[in-house]
């Protein structure tokens, strides 16, 4: 085995570990950050975060800071690391899809090119879109109650 196929199945491996870690997590912790939200409370006039993670859009449960970041960190590495799985899988079998694309409209080398680019594009969008969510909760909690 060379040296390039050990590191895109090892790439492979981390990304379906970290896939079965979150899921993992999920159920363990009846929901993500992503589909939550954080609350300032403004009683007794100080300002009181409350964090809460959210499954099926029903369940609501309130969670730590640092829970309620980990989860938001941990459903942002989905985006990378399926990013990474999905290249590594195209890297593996980019022989085979080279010989078979010989005589189509197409060439293979092209298609290569271009399922690289939409993956890594939509990777990284979504990988910024979540980014994007966590940082806006985290600086502008939703205010509950008179400030």
């Amino acid at each position: 085995m060379d040296r390039r196929t050990r590191i895109c199945l090892l790439i492979i491996v981390i990304g379906l570990v970290n896939f079965l870690a979150y899921a993992v997590v999920w159920v363990s912790l009846d929901g993500d950050a992503m589909n939550g939200y954080v609350r300032a409370d403004a009683a007794a006039g100080r300002k009181v975060l409350h964090y809460y993670l959210v499954k099926h859009g029903v369940h609501h449960v309130e969670v730590s800071r640092g829970v309620w970041i980990y989860s938001a960190v941990h459903s942002i590495s989905i985006w990378i690391t399926v990013g990474a799985v999905l290249l590594s899988m195209l890297t593996l079998a980019k022989d085979r899809i080279i010989s078979s694309m010989r005589s189509s409209i197409v060439r293979g080398r092209t298609f290569i090119t271009i399922v690289a680019t939409v993956v890594t594009l939509i990777s990284l969008a979504m990988t910024a879109k979540f980014l994007f969510h966590m940082i806006c909760h985290l600086a502008d909690p939703a205010v509950v109650g008179p400030l």
